[in-house]
């Protein structure tokens, strides 16, 4: 196949067409490799066969984009080696723009483009051709791919990013300082011709600005640009392509810069010289003027600080900048006097915070001003000789007594007289009283200490002249105290007072307390009251440290007996006159635990420390009563579900019921009662129910009977006892309808050498002290204070 042209539009692309047919008829040129159609021998030669030998040489394909001729542009001509040019071969092409954008004339193998391409928006074709024979539709050459590429044309302007740009340089910069780079982009091909080739340039910002013409970047062309004289500039930039020649397409932006502020200007006061009046009634602390330092300059590179640097206005104003105005505020530091000093004279200063030290040559950048303070003569109201007074008077004074005295005075020239008086807001009591004259305060009715100990009031005082001006100042009065209260025992609550409690052992130590005020300290002392006679049950000792010890007298206390004790106590203080005071205190008896480190009653004890109030207790107790009444009633539900002995009327059998008791030896009392045996005349008289506790008396009764040496055992037939009491139990009608056995067994009288029970021993007191029983616990504490009781003739059986 071969491949041509048949025109050119320019003398380039007359070269390029003849580089191509070069280039085809090179290809064009038959291998000298055998072909499948040839066979080489070995003589060197090559046997030929019969299939033909064909061409199919194909190369790239070139179309100019934005074609606007009225007719299709040709793009090329395919042609095979088997094309003899009867029109025997048809050409057909497929693939990308195949029938739409490209067609191929079926006979020549000349192909047009029927649309105008753009580049920027395809830039190549991929296309396959195929030689097919007309009549046999079978393929002469196989389908082979070539590429249509789509030329270039300068058809796009150079472009900028969105626009307009802001920028910023500092003010005062130098030539060449780079601001901003800018960049614009070329959608032609940048790899043919000078499409895509941008150079830049200023078309607007001259002379201040410049901008490199390969890349972009504006720089300041013009020194000492002052931001004070000219803040923004404008400057145009223009990219061209084609490498800027005549005939390039081109596009511009705009960049808007900002000079930005830099320290260059120091602060100037508008004038030299200033005045200001200022009345002497002004307040220390408040603003009394203003004054202000011009600087060109913007935020902190404006910032000034004012200073006074004079002594005589130093010492009576001061200055302080206001960050948003800028200026010098003047307050007062000290009260004015027109009659001590009627002007001021100020140096004030105003100087930069932020100094750049380049532009150190233009100088120091501060400048000073003179301010002339006139004091203004004001009608002031009486001054008092001190600010606060502090007085005292002792309490219960007389009424009409002198606490003390103010003193004011009018400040200004004429001297108008005072006249003085309490705040009427104050003092509703009205303790004191003033004398509008000569400021004297009195008392208007005796002073407790213990009631208010210092009383803060407030005297006014006024010009006679002028009453609408009025002065104030704060009158303290302290109380001093009187020895006018007696002492009491500082007891809050009851004493707790232990049943073990021994001879000398020390109950409470109690101290005393007094309203009264005492500089060197309060001192008591204490003692029983004289009058009563002695107390049989406690002594007080005064430990001369304002204290006392409460001792016993006597051993143990039994709160059954007499639970609360009642102890007077006279104390007298150390004043001058000495007083004295009587307080009863109250001892309640009570168990205490081991040792009795636990002075509490343990009841209460118990109470406390459970934490529970009365009707928690109750509900406790209602419902501990209401299970007991339940166990109860299942007892005797269960008691009368019991089967009957005899099962039926029929079934009657003979029965022997043994019982087996030992008993306990002396300490059973209960199990079987001897005396029955010992006399049977007496146990008759001393039938009692055995599940009835008797009382005392029964008791003791009983011990003097075991003891009473009239029953006499020699006396006594036990055979006709035992005699008597099988016939009572052959006519009990009670007992069960069957035998039962009752055996009684008598031992005899006892030993010889007596009995060495204690309860047929004479009762002797004994003087043993069981006290060393306390150690073991509260059950031999008991045990001991029983031991007790009896050994001392507290026992029911010696009464």
């Amino acid at each position: 196949m071969r491949i041509s042209t048949t025109s050119c539009l320019c003398p380039f692309l007359v070269c390029l067409c003849f580089i191509q047919r070069c280039s085809s008829v090179s290809h064009h040129t038959p291998a000298k490799v055998p072909t499948k159609n040839q066979t080489k021998l070995a003589n060197g030669e090559t046997e030929v066969h019969h299939r033909p030998k064909r061409g199919w040489i194909w190369n790239q394909f070139f179309v100019l984009e934005e074609h606007t001729g009225p007719d299709p542009q040709y793009v090329g001509k395919l042609h095979s080696n088997s094309d003899k040019g009867d029109g025997s071969v048809r050409y057909i092409l497929d693939g990308e723009g195949a029938g739409s954008i490209f067609i191929i004339d079926e006979v020549t193998g000349d192909i047009h483009a029927t649309k105008s391409l753009d580049r920027e928006k395809k830039s190549h074709y991929v296309l396959h051709a195929q030689a097919l024979d007309r009549y046999t539709e079978e393929a002469l050459e196989p389908k082979s791919e070539f590429i249509i590429k789509v030329q270039d044309i300068n058809d796009n302007a150079p472009k900028f990013p969105d626009g307009p740009f802001v920028a910023t340089v500092p003010e005062m910069s130098e030539v060449g300082t780079s601001v901003l780079q800018v960049t614009a982009s070329d959608a032609d091909d940048p790899t043919y011709g000078n499409s895509a080739r941008i150079v830049y340039s200023i078309l607007q910002g001259q002379p201040y600005f410049s901008v490199d013409p390969k890349t972009g970047i504006i720089r300041t062309a013009l020194a000492d640009m002052d931001r004070e004289a000219r803040e923004h500039y404008t400057v145009v930039i223009q990219a061209k392509d084609m490498a800027g020649q005549v005939g390039g397409l081109s596009g511009s932006t705009t960049i808007n810069i900002t000079l930005t502020d830099i320290n260059d200007n120091p602060p100037k006061f508008p004038q030299k010289n200033y005045q200001l009046y200022v009345p002497e009634s002004a307040q220390v602390g408040k603003p009394v003027g203003k004054i202000k330092a011009n600087d060109d300059d913007l935020g902190i590179n404006a910032d000034i600080k004012y200073s006074i640097i004079n002594s005589e206005g130093a010492n009576t104003f001061s200055i302080s900048a206001d960050r948003d105005t800028k200026e010098g505020i003047i307050s007062l530091k000290k009260p004015l006097n027109y009659e001590r000093k009627k002007s001021y004279t100020l140096h004030i200063e105003g100087m930069n915070t932020h100094a750049d030290p380049r532009f150190s040559y233009l100088g120091s950048f501060k400048d000073t001003a003179t301010l002339k303070i006139t004091v203004g003569d004001v009608d002031e109201g009486p001054v008092f000789s001190i600010d606060h007074y502090i007085m005292d008077v002792y309490e219960n004074a007389p009424r009409g007594t002198e606490v003390g005295a103010v003193t004011a005075r009018d400040p200004d020239s004429r001297n108008s007289p005072v006249r003085y008086f309490l705040d009427s807001k104050e003092d509703d009591e009205r303790y004191f009283r003033i004398d509008e004259i000569t400021g004297v305060i009195r008392t208007t009715k005796p002073l407790d200490r213990e009631d208010i100990t210092w009383h803060n009031i407030t005297v006014m005082a006024s010009e006679v002249d002028n009453p609408s001006l009025l002065s104030h100042v704060p009158v303290t009065v302290q109380v001093l105290d009187v020895n006018d209260n007696p002492p009491e025992v500082a007891a809050d609550e009851e004493i707790i007072l232990c049943e073990s409690s021994r001879p000398g052992q020390v109950i409470q130590t109690v101290t005393a307390v007094d309203k009264d005020d005492f500089a060197n300290g309060q001192r008591f002392a204490f003692a029983l009251p004289s009058q009563l006679p002695v107390n049989p049950n406690f002594t007080l000792k005064d430990n001369e440290d304002s204290t006392a010890s409460i001792i016993a007298r006597r051993r143990r206390f039994n709160h059954l007996t007499q639970e609360l004790y009642e102890l007077p106590i006279v104390v007298w203080d150390g004043g001058e006159p000495s007083l004295s005071g009587t307080s009863t205190l109250t001892l309640r008896v009570c168990p205490c635990q081991r040792h009795g480190r636990i002075r509490a009653c343990q009841g209460e004890a118990f109470l406390s420390s459970a934490g529970l109030s009365t009707g928690a207790l109750i509900a406790i107790l209602l419902c501990i009563i209401i299970l007991l009444a339940i166990v109860v009633l299942f007892i005797t539900l269960r008691r009368s579900k019991k089967e009957p002995l005899i099962i039926s009327e029929e079934d009657i059998r003979e029965n022997v019921v043994t019982y087996d008791d030992e008993g306990g030896g002396e300490e059973d009392t209960e199990a079987f009662d001897i005396i029955a045996l010992r006399n049977p005349a007496a146990a008759e008289e001393l039938k009692f129910r055995r599940d009835i506790r008797p009382e005392a008396r029964q008791h003791c009764g009983l011990l003097r009977s075991r003891r009473s040496p009239s029953v006499d055992l020699d006396d006594v037939d036990v055979q006709e006892f035992i005699k008597q009491r099988q016939v009572d139990a052959d006519l009990d009608t009670s007992v069960p309808p069957y035998d039962s056995l009752q055996t009684y067994a008598y031992e005899g009288q006892g030993s010889p050498t007596g009995s060495i029970s204690p309860l047929d021993s004479p009762g002797t007191q004994s003087e043993q002290d069981y006290n060393f029983l306390d150690e073991y616990g509260p059950d031999f504490q008991r045990l001991a204070e029983l031991y007790g009781h009896i050994t001392e003739g507290d026992s029911p059986c010696r009464r």
